[in-house]
């Protein structure tokens, strides 16, 4: 079963990326190589900081655009990836090991099934 693993990062870890790059790096770089050792990664991106994305949401037909993140949350969406597993607990015994799981969360959440051909 596929689930992906939605990570979430506090301020105070995004900013330790500048701080300590290469802790940070060096943890995330153990943990994806991890994933990809296991065979299970099947997919997934980094994103870039919170400041450059923009949110789009549609009111009466009229487009409202606004820059940075929609969510007003204490966490912002650091990426994704979607990995293959047996089932939820071991989906969850990965999503335990990602380095943002002790500051931030880990949604883990299943995928839509390949549409029927």
């Amino acid at each position: 079963m596929q689930y992906a693993l939605i990570y979430r990062e506090t301020a105070a870890e995004l900013a330790r990326e500048k701080r300590e790059p290469d802790a940070y790096w060096g943890a995330w770089n153990a943990y994806m190589g991890a994933m990809g050792a296991a065979g299970i990664m099947r997919g997934g991106a980094g994103l870039l900081q919170p400041p450059t994305a923009t949110t789009l949401r549609i009111a009466d037909g009229e487009w409202q655009v606004q820059d940075g993140p929609f969510a007003d949350t204490k966490e912002m969406l650091g990426g994704f990836v979607v990995i293959d597993v047996p089932d939820l607990d071991a989906a969850l015994a990965w999503a335990a090991r990602a380095p943002c799981a002790s500051a931030g969360s880990v949604e883990v959440r299943p995928t839509l099934p390949p549409p029927a051909a």
